[in-house]
Order: C-alpha cells, then structure tokens, then sequence
C-alpha cells in the first residue's frame, strides 16, 4: 500500500502514514542514538497500541506527516507541526530523519523547506519554533541555514552520560523566511 502524498520536494515526499510503518517506527523508539535527539526522556521502546494511538489520535493542532523518500517511497522518518496556537499563528516544529543511514544527504533540509512552506504559506502560520539539544550540532546548523535565530536557552536543562546539557529555543517569524 502506497501511502498518500501531501507534500513533495527533489527528493522526499510528506505524506500520511501506513500500517506497514508501524514496526518501523517502534525500531526508531527503541533505538538510543536516534531518540537522543528527540527526547529528554531514557529510551523506552513502544508497543505497537502506542504507536498506532499516536498515529490515529492526531489533534486538532497538529500535523504529522510520513518523511518517505521519492525513489521506492521507503519510510525514513517523520515530521510535524505541532502545539499551533491558531489565535497567535504559532506552531512548534519536529523533524526526525530516523534512519541513520540517510544522515547528512539533504534530506532533512528538503523536509524542513516542505514543512516550513506548508506552515507559511498554506496554514498561514506567522511564527515556528522549535526547540533542540546544544550537541545535536547537525541540527542547530540545519535549523540556522534555514533562517531560525537562537532566541533562548534552558541552561543544563538535561543530563546525559553525566554531563549536564542546554536545550536552545530557535524561532522563525514569516516576514524572515526567505523561500
């Protein structure tokens, strides 16, 4: 089953999810390296009722969305705006290339420029933001390259292989996008 397209890029496309994503994505929640990233929690794998709850029961303020590549529609992550404040024009965004294998190939920046676009331009958001871990240096100059300023930092906000680290606030405002 091929899952439908919302948004598409060069080479990735953002689309719905399918039930034959499910296993994949309990690989990537049991996998510390990559939910590091993603979460100030201890790695916990999910069982496949949580996964499938969190694909189903998708709120009002929120858009999730498969991350899959264009040439064989293979399943390599996911994104999503979240926490839209519609009032406000705000929103929170998350991105996760979970396949580690397809780190540093563009296409977290193609899927950030999808989303972002998608915010601006179709949902009429004013303001996205995101929040990220000061050693995910991939990512902070991901976001930077996109335009996202640093606007704040929880100073040692989590602690890791015991060594205490920040958590920086970056912000996009519509009038700063440059498509």
């Amino acid at each position: 089953m091929l899952s439908r397209t919302v948004l598409s890029g060069e080479n990735i496309i953002l689309g719905s999810f399918i039930d034959e994503d499910i296993k994949k994505i309990i690989e990537w929640h049991a996998d510390e390296k990559i939910m590091r990233n993603l979460d100030a929690l201890p790695v916990k794998p999910k069982k496949e009722t949580e996964i499938k709850k969190w694909l189903d029961e998708c709120p009002q303020d929120t858009f999730r969305f498969s991350l899959r590549l264009k040439e064989g529609n293979e399943l390599i992550g996911y994104a999503e705006l979240n926490g839209i404040l519609w009032p406000h024009r705000t929103g929170w965004v998350t991105i996760a290339i979970a396949d580690e294998t397809k780190w540093g190939k563009g296409y977290g920046k193609e899927a950030m420029q999808c989303l972002i676009r998608y915010a601006f331009r179709e949902l009429n958001l004013y303001r996205l933001q995101l929040t990220v871990f000061s050693y995910n240096t991939r990512a902070m100059t991901l976001y930077e390259s996109l335009g996202f300023l640093r606007e704040g930092c929880y100073r040692e906000f989590l602690e890791r292989d015991g060594k205490r680290h920040d958590m920086y606030l970056y912000g996009l405002l519509r009038k700063e996008w440059k498509e």
